[in-house]
């Protein structure tokens, strides 16, 4: 009777149950609790195993730089990063609210790894996430222009709920990068969330973005709401 349940849950893709009820058999567990209480126990282990697995399609799917994580976030004083704020974005309700988050320091200072972190805790929330690199994302999204296929990537890119723009600001963004970068922003804004890390400060990106109109329209969207996050001290990768 037992391993006609088990091959049952194995048909019907309830692994989760199966191994936990495998687990109970073995131990004789089932023995010692209530009807109730296996019920239970079963649920919670099929809960937890698509909670688990919907978590890992999430970090496969987001295509993190690295595989970054806030337990191991450096909150040195020669940093200047304030841990409280960290901590406050790590709960995700800047995702709730809709908000952004904007990284910036100068090269090496870990600009990537804390937008990496910060994605890697939206996915663990249950936040579908994708992570950029800014220049590789445009090149990507002017030749898909070409096999008219366009539409459909910034339609992917609206849906999720997170998205990481890396190294943004290392070129002067041309006007078709400019127009692409205003379609996602526009997308998104006040509907989902987004980071951008970039080695400029904020007050120059106006100029990286160029045409005065257009980066007002961008800046607007994305600068005034965001929360801020200033990285100062020396390279990490020297050390």
């Amino acid at each position: 009777m037992s391993t006609t349940t088990l091959n049952k849950m194995f048909h019907m893709k309830l692994l989760g149950m199966l191994r936990s009820y495998q687990s109970m058999l073995d131990s004789h567990l089932h023995n010692d609790l209530t009807h109730d209480e296996v019920i239970e126990t079963l649920v919670q282990a099929e809960w937890e195993d698509r909670e688990n697995k919907k978590i890992n399609r999430h970090l496969r799917l987001a295509k993190f730089r690295y595989g970054a994580c806030m337990e191991e976030i450096n909150f040195a004083a020669r940093r200047g990063l304030d841990k409280t704020q960290v901590l406050r974005l790590s709960d995700g309700s800047f995702l709730e609210k809709k908000e952004n988050i904007l990284i910036t320091g100068a090269t090496g200072v870990g600009k990537s790894y804390l937008s990496s972190a910060l994605g890697h805790q939206a996915c663990q929330l249950g936040y579908r996430t994708l992570y950029f690199n800014t220049q590789k994302l445009f090149t990507r999204l002017k030749m898909s222009k070409a096999d008219n296929s366009y539409v459909r990537e910034i339609g992917r890119i609206e849906k999720y709920d997170l998205i990481i723009l890396d190294d943004f600001g290392l070129a002067p963004l041309d006007s078709e990068a400019r127009m692409i970068l205003l379609e996602i922003i526009e997308d998104r804004h006040n509907r989902k969330s987004t980071i951008i890390s970039s080695q400029l400060p904020v007050a120059n990106w106006y100029e990286v973005i160029g045409e005065s109109t257009i980066a007002d329209a961008i800046l607007d969207r994305m600068v005034h709401t965001a929360h801020r996050i200033e990285l100062k001290g020396e390279s990490l990768r020297k050390k």
